[in-house]
């Protein structure tokens, strides 16, 4: 199984609470993309926001210049947000990262915005949340499933493409593309029977619960012919390793709180409950949060589910120290991965 991380840029914080820098997240987010590579993570993510606090706005330009840094970690987006964005931008992007990375280390993963603050940034209603989304990805899949690059293509929501070039080519012909979701059950039979990996973005609940919305991913392909190694599952949660569960819970909660404070401001979620946070901490609670055997553990528990192939965690959040999230990668790469390996070998 893939272990790795992903990040939407974590602002650093002064003593008194205020952001820092916003360019510092991003000279933060970079060196800990290199670290996870030197330590032996298998993935890293990097998400899009366009928040003070999480400021990874374009993560093809953060992947195009971890891929020049880096010798062998896959890199990708998680997610693009593709509603808002143009199709044709980002394939270039990530298909120029993948160039800048010697080829196959590149990947998109497409989703539809669970923030929904790139659509009056960029101009777009929420009014046309579905069809922007349907009509982006289809236009995304003609540009990378392409045998040339002249491409012809006709949609509602963007000019049409009338055998125009869209360079470069990524090196082996194609990037891998995945479906991202939160637990839409529609969005696990698109993926299905577009035959596109799929990507769960689990945060809240009991993970194991995602495990009918795979097997409707699965059966969806099935029923529309897709088979072989590009219908897969890999899953996005929260979470922090530290040498002990209390170590790490006392790491992850001042972020974890901060975060949920302003997510309350944006969106009217209620005050952050500590009890609610312990909760989920311990299985079968949605956060990965503890020593490496326990999130090893959990990590095995939940792909006897799910099936999954990969599995990456979002850290670095609310103002979480550097030095904190770095060694969290350290041992998420060194100690939660071979227990990972070791217990699948078991079973």
């Amino acid at each position: 199984m893939d272990i790795g991380a992903y990040s939407f840029g974590d602002t650093p914080l002064n003593p008194d609470g205020s952001p820092r820098d916003t360019a510092e997240a991003i000279t933060n987010l970079h060196a800990a993309i290199l670290h996870a590579d030197a330590a032996g993570l298998d993935y890293f993510g990097v998400g899009e926001h366009h928040t003070v606090s999480m400021p990874a706005s374009s993560p093809g330009t953060v992947i195009a210049a971890a891929a020049a840094a880096t010798r062998q970690i896959t890199l990708g987006s998680a997610a693009s947000i593709i509603s808002t964005d143009d199709p044709v931008r980002v394939f270039q992007q990530f298909a120029i990262a993948d160039a800048v990375s010697g080829g196959g280390r590149v990947e998109i993963t497409a989703g539809r915005g669970s923030s929904v603050e790139t659509f009056p940034l960029f101009g777009y209603s929420l009014d046309d949340y579905d069809e922007l989304y349907a009509n982006k990805l289809d236009l995304l899949m003609t540009l990378n499933n392409a045998t040339s690059e002249s491409v012809t293509w006709t949609g509602a929501r963007r000019p049409a493409l009338q055998d125009l070039a869209v360079v470069p080519r990524p090196v082996h012909g194609r990037l891998p593309i995945w479906l991202a979701t939160g637990g839409n059950a529609g969005s696990s039979a698109r993926a299905g029977q577009l035959g596109l990996p799929v990507s769960y973005g689990i945060i809240g609940g009991a993970p194991h619960r995602f495990a009918p919305l795979a097997d409707l991913y699965r059966r969806s392909a099935a029923q529309a012919g897709h088979t072989g190694d590009h219908i897969k599952v890999s899953v996005a949660a929260l979470g922090l390793v530290a040498p002990t569960k209390q170590e790490a819970l006392e790491r992850f909660y001042p972020g974890w709180y901060n975060l949920n404070v302003e997510m309350g401001r944006l969106r009217g979620w209620p005050e952050p409950d500590r009890n609610a946070y312990l909760a989920q901490a311990d299985a079968p609670g949605a956060y990965y949060i503890g020593d490496p055997d326990e999130v090893a553990e959990r990590i095995v528990h939940l792909h006897g589910y799910m099936g999954h192939m990969r599995h990456f965690l979002q850290m670095d959040i609310g103002g979480l120290p550097q030095e904190h999230f770095l060694e969290s990668l350290t041992l998420l790469a060194t100690e939660v991965k071979p227990r990972v390996e070791r217990l699948l070998a078991r079973s």
